[in-house]
């Protein structure tokens, strides 16, 4: 028998209708949060940025494959991984069954890591990826969106991320919780791309928008963290499940990791 309030349909209905209402107002509110960001102002970029992509080497422009709007995700993917982090995985998950659609209405959505172009491909394949995907390796593109960081900006409290200054990454400190082995979120995603808490955590998942205009380059957005929860495929669903995200610690893995049900 269920722990969980009961009622008859005319009470789950009295109920459903009044939560409409406050659904009706999110939505009218994330409409309004939209155009806000459209309505942000755009930054030229001047910066000659290079990628290694599939078709060769590149510049920021040449991203857009000839369209006017390029959206860029941040994968967690550093020189040091030995493979991508499973929780931007599953948010890449989703990108191959969308990325045609938004070609067609001109716009590319590309990842973008700073490791090497052939780690890249290689986890492309294993995971059955189709998306582009492009390697910033040697370049201060993830540097300057605030994406990748160093060991001296880490030890020294130099990282600001999601748009706030982390405070240093000390043995006593904040440092403690992300490096304590075999405990927690972050420790557990480090282990997962074979490497330890630090060096996991000088690379940070965000998203950028990019616009195209008379040759032009301009950034208009970026977002971080929580950030790119409406990113996450999964996530709206759980939201809309009986138990909703019930979560109790790191229960997703990479698709092919999963016990097979």
């Amino acid at each position: 028998m269920t722990k969980h309030k009961t009622g008859t349909r005319k009470e789950w209905l009295a109920a459903r209708l009044a939560l409409l209402e406050a659904e009706k107002e999110h939505t009218r509110r994330s409409d309004e949060l939209a155009r806000g960001r459209q309505e942000l102002p755009w930054v030229r970029i001047d910066k000659e940025y290079r990628f290694e992509t599939d078709e060769g080497s590149g510049s920021l422009a040449e991203l857009f494959r000839g369209r006017s709007q390029l959206l860029v995700y941040h994968f967690m993917f550093g020189p040091d991984y030995k493979a991508g982090c499973a929780t931007c995985s599953t948010i890449a998950d989703g990108f191959n069954g969308f990325v045609v659609h938004l070609a067609n209405h001109d716009v590319t959505l590309s990842a973008v890591s700073r490791a090497p172009l052939a780690k890249l491909q290689a986890y492309k394949r294993r995971m059955g990826w189709t998306f582009p995907w492009a390697s910033s390796v040697g370049g201060d593109f993830n540097f300057d969106f605030n994406v990748s960081f160093t060991e001296e900006q880490q030890r020294e409290g130099g990282i600001e991320y999601n748009y706030r200054r982390e405070p240093p990454l000390t043995e006593g400190g904040w440092g403690r919780i992300l490096t304590k082995r075999g405990e927690g979120p972050v420790a557990d995603n480090a282990a997962m791309t074979g490497t330890d808490a630090a060096t996991y955590t000088r690379e940070r998942p965000g998203m950028s928008a990019f616009a195209l205009e008379d040759g032009v380059v301009y950034h208009t957005y970026s977002a971080y963290a929580r950030g790119l929860d409406a990113l996450w495929g999964m996530y709206p669903w759980l939201d809309r499940a009986p138990k909703g995200r019930n979560e109790t610690g790191l229960w997703w893995r990479r698709h092919d990791e999963y016990d097979k049900r």
